[in-house]
Protein backbone atom coordinates (compact mmCIF):
# COMPACT_ATOMS: atom_id res chain seq x y z
CA UNK A 1 0.00 0.00 0.00
CA UNK A 2 1.16 3.31 -0.98
CA UNK A 3 0.44 6.84 1.94
CA UNK A 4 1.58 10.09 0.75
CA UNK A 5 1.51 13.19 3.11
CA UNK A 6 1.12 16.37 1.54
CA UNK A 7 2.89 19.48 3.50
CA UNK A 8 3.68 23.11 2.28
CA UNK A 9 -0.04 24.82 1.76
CA UNK A 10 -0.44 28.25 3.20
CA UNK A 11 -1.48 31.57 2.32
CA UNK A 12 0.56 33.62 -0.37
CA UNK A 13 -0.32 36.98 -1.93
CA UNK A 14 -0.58 36.86 -6.06
CA UNK A 15 2.93 37.01 -7.69
CA UNK A 16 4.34 34.63 -4.61
CA UNK A 17 5.72 31.29 -4.56
CA UNK A 18 5.14 27.81 -1.97
CA UNK A 19 6.70 24.79 -2.19
CA UNK A 20 4.39 21.67 -1.95
CA UNK A 21 6.24 18.63 -0.75
CA UNK A 22 4.55 15.06 -1.04
CA UNK A 23 6.26 12.33 0.90
CA UNK A 24 6.06 8.82 0.02
CA UNK A 25 5.81 5.36 1.89
CA UNK A 26 4.89 1.74 0.90
CA UNK A 27 5.07 0.55 -2.13
CA UNK A 28 7.63 2.92 -3.73
CA UNK A 29 8.92 0.45 -6.48
CA UNK A 30 5.21 0.08 -7.80
CA UNK A 31 4.74 3.73 -8.94
CA UNK A 32 4.61 4.40 -12.46
CA UNK A 33 3.75 7.83 -11.96
CA UNK A 34 3.05 10.60 -9.43
CA UNK A 35 1.22 13.58 -9.94
CA UNK A 36 -0.18 16.73 -7.95
CA UNK A 37 -3.92 17.70 -8.63
CA UNK A 38 -5.86 20.67 -7.54
CA UNK A 39 -9.57 20.95 -6.81
CA UNK A 40 -11.28 24.17 -6.29
CA UNK A 41 -14.39 25.12 -4.74
CA UNK A 42 -17.35 23.66 -7.18
CA UNK A 43 -14.79 22.95 -9.54
CA UNK A 44 -13.42 19.10 -10.63
CA UNK A 45 -10.53 17.94 -9.69
CA UNK A 46 -7.67 18.69 -12.40
CA UNK A 47 -4.03 17.99 -13.09
CA UNK A 48 -1.47 19.92 -12.64
CA UNK A 49 1.74 18.28 -13.07
CA UNK A 50 2.76 14.87 -13.16
CA UNK A 51 6.09 12.94 -13.62
CA UNK A 52 6.24 9.59 -14.89
CA UNK A 53 8.71 7.35 -13.28
CA UNK A 54 11.17 8.30 -16.41
CA UNK A 55 11.17 11.90 -15.77
CA UNK A 56 9.40 12.58 -18.15
CA UNK A 57 6.83 16.10 -16.81
CA UNK A 58 3.77 17.10 -18.02
CA UNK A 59 1.66 20.10 -17.01
CA UNK A 60 -1.57 21.51 -17.88
CA UNK A 61 -2.05 24.45 -19.67
CA UNK A 62 -2.46 27.40 -16.88
CA UNK A 63 0.36 26.43 -15.05
CA UNK A 64 2.91 26.26 -17.77
CA UNK A 65 6.25 28.28 -16.47
CA UNK A 66 5.07 28.89 -13.08
CA UNK A 67 4.84 25.40 -11.49
CA UNK A 68 7.66 22.63 -11.63
CA UNK A 69 7.31 19.30 -10.34
CA UNK A 70 10.64 17.67 -9.36
CA UNK A 71 11.10 14.68 -7.04
CA UNK A 72 13.99 13.54 -4.57
CA UNK A 73 14.56 10.02 -4.74
CA UNK A 74 16.62 9.76 -1.04
CA UNK A 75 13.71 11.71 0.41
CA UNK A 76 11.09 9.48 -1.12
CA UNK A 77 9.27 13.06 -1.79
CA UNK A 78 8.08 14.99 -4.38
CA UNK A 79 7.55 18.42 -4.93
CA UNK A 80 5.67 21.22 -6.83
CA UNK A 81 6.91 24.53 -6.75
CA UNK A 82 4.85 26.90 -7.55
CA UNK A 83 6.14 30.50 -8.50
CA UNK A 84 3.95 33.40 -10.05
CA UNK A 85 1.13 32.55 -8.45
CA UNK A 86 -2.30 33.97 -9.11
CA UNK A 87 -5.50 33.75 -7.32
CA UNK A 88 -7.15 31.66 -9.53
CA UNK A 89 -4.93 29.11 -8.58
CA UNK A 90 -6.60 28.80 -5.06
CA UNK A 91 -7.36 25.28 -4.38
CA UNK A 92 -7.09 22.55 -2.41
CA UNK A 93 -3.60 20.60 -4.12
CA UNK A 94 -3.46 16.41 -3.82
CA UNK A 95 -0.95 14.23 -4.37
CA UNK A 96 -1.23 11.34 -6.60
CA UNK A 97 0.49 8.37 -7.12
CA UNK A 98 -0.71 5.49 -9.48
CA UNK A 99 0.77 1.57 -10.01
CA UNK A 100 -2.02 -0.38 -10.69
CA UNK A 101 -4.52 1.77 -9.07
CA UNK A 102 -4.12 5.33 -8.11
CA UNK A 103 -3.40 6.26 -4.30
CA UNK A 104 -4.37 10.06 -2.91
CA UNK A 105 -2.99 12.20 0.05
CA UNK A 106 -5.45 13.96 1.81
CA UNK A 107 -4.67 17.54 0.39
CA UNK A 108 -3.39 20.51 0.95
CA UNK A 109 -4.67 23.88 1.11
CA UNK A 110 -3.22 26.81 -1.15
CA UNK A 111 -4.96 30.59 -0.70
CA UNK A 112 -3.95 33.11 -2.99
CA UNK A 113 -5.08 36.87 -1.89
CA UNK A 114 -5.13 39.51 -4.68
Amino acid sequence: QVQLVESGGGLVQAGGSLRLSCTVSGGIFSINAMGWYRQAPGKKRELVALMASGGTTTYADPVKGRFTISRDNAKNTVYLQMNSLKAEDTAVYYCNAITTRGYWGQGTQVTVSS
